[in-house]
């Protein structure tokens, strides 16, 4: 297949200011958002054994949701701590479709982020028009911090139809409001590794 274009139907952006978890209120909220794109999926309907050369063609998108994304939650790419990725195959695609957002979706955050060590999170599914998806946040530097890990659900009412994909993206200027469940602290973060 010739390299196919990206042809998108509509992006969406969505920030949420956690203030509250029942406990006391936090020194300052913390901001969850994702950043979706509903594309047309150019191998829907039909086995393609070569689809590798479309995550190219899909890394400008990356970098613009990426761009979206970091406005949204205030332009500061230095207040970023967590981030993750994830895909919706409409029901004529399959999974592998999504999986082709690793990489313009994942390194779009870490080029716009800087430093980002750690592996982004991932989850793609497929689904009709209407389904949520889990994003999986995990720290930028380091995958072992715990206070990081969390989700944030990804929706758009009218996508993915059958024939498109939703490719969306996830940042977070903070952990879990009130984490207190041990292990690896940001302050802890020692071997530059990704994940310690």
């Amino acid at each position: 297949m010739s390299e196919a274009a990206v042809e998108i139907r509509k992006i969406a952006t969505h920030v949420e200011e956690i203030r509250h978890e029942f406990g006391p209120p936090p020194a300052r909220p913390v901001r969850v958002g994702w950043a979706a794109a509903v594309i047309a999926n150019p191998f829907a309907g039909s086995y393609s054994p070569e689809i590798e050369s479309f995550m190219e063609t899909l890394k400008p998108l990356g970098d613009e949701m990426a761009e979206r994304l970091l406005a949204a939650m205030g332009g500061d790419a230095s207040a970023i701590e967590a981030y993750g990725k994830g895909a919706i195959v409409g029901v004529e695609g399959e999974l592998e479709h999504g999986a082709l957002w690793h990489v313009p979706g994942g390194y779009a955050m870490r080029r716009l982020l800087g430093e980002a060590l750690a592996i982004v999170p991932s989850s793609k599914k497929v689904g009709a028009a209407g389904a949520g998806l889990d994003v999986p946040l995990g720290h930028i530097d380091a995958a072992y911090v715990r206070s990081h890990f969390s989700a944030i659900e990804v929706r758009v009412a009218d996508a993915p139809r059958p024939r498109e994909i939703v490719y969306a993206i996830a940042m977070a200027d903070g952990g879990r409001i009130h984490e207190r469940v041990g292990g690896l602290t940001v302050a802890g973060i020692s071997k530059r590794d990704g994940l310690r």
